[in-house]
């Protein structure tokens, strides 16, 4: 690998960028491209076969690292994507629960909330912790389709922006905790400020799949089970934590 493939790895690394470190063999050479295809850094000897930008562009789309042939030469594509990560909207107990598992299955897990009392190191030890507003904190930490989004407050100051914000984001997955009733009020409250149906449907809620949870664990072990559903696309993804 050359230094300037590796500085512009790390740097999408950085970026939170997904990119293909596509290697020809068995002679090595090798070519760096975006999400779509572009080449972003070809090495000196790797000139790029026709083919090659559509084939990174689909292995990217799925996420998954391949061997191909182009013309007569043997490529690997190497998917570098971002890893995945949680959002946490409330420094709450549910959150407290939720972060290290979470975190277990391979998330980065960052809490959200102004409430300085709440977000603390010594209840959210080994967590990144945001006090900004939620709006402004995810402005800043930016959502892409690896990030999966929570709100857990119940305070609609806090809730809805951040919720506004998810919605109108590739994340991957977007949950709210509340009732049934909750739902509907936050539904009439959001379709007011404008956001469509098929925004509003988007939003997981009740949150977490029907497992029957009762306490801050169980509820935040139903959470991450339908964030790992619907990251997997499994089957019980298309069941709504409020279905019965």
């Amino acid at each position: 690998m050359t230094p300037d493939i590796l500085a512009r790895l790390i740097e999408a690394k950085e970026r939170r960028q997904l990119a293909v470190l596509a290697t020809r063999l068995p002679d090595g050479a090798q070519v760096l491209l975006r999400q779509d295809g572009e080449a972003l850094v070809p090495d000196a000897t790797a000139a790029v076969p026709n083919g090659l930008p559509a084939t990174a562009a689909s292995a990217a789309a799925d996420e998954r690292s391949r061997q191909v042939v182009l013309g007569a030469e043997s490529w690997f594509l190497h998917v570098h994507a971002p890893p995945p990560r949680l959002l946490v909207i409330g420094a709450v107990h549910v959150a407290q629960a939720l972060a290290p598992l979470a975190r277990a299955v391979g998330l980065s897990v960052t809490v959200i909330d102004p409430r300085r009392g709440f977000a603390t190191s010594e209840r959210f030890p080994g967590t990144e912790l945001v006090t900004l507003w939620p709006d402004e904190a995810l402005r800043s930490l930016g959502i892409d389709r690896h990030s999966a989004v929570v709100t857990l407050t119940h305070d609609p100051k806090l809730d809805d922006p951040a919720l506004a914000l998810a919605l109108d984001s590739p994340a991957f997955y977007v949950g709210a905790l509340g009732s049934r009733k909750t739902q509907g009020t936050r539904r009439e409250r959001m379709r007011a400020t404008g956001l469509g149906e098929a925004a509003l449907d988007r939003v997981r809620g009740p949150v977490g799949l029907a497992i029957g949870a009762v306490g801050a664990p169980e509820i935040a072990l139903s959470i991450l089970a339908e964030i790992v559903a619907v990251r997997r696309n499994a089957a019980l993804a298309a069941r709504r934590g409020w279905e019965e």
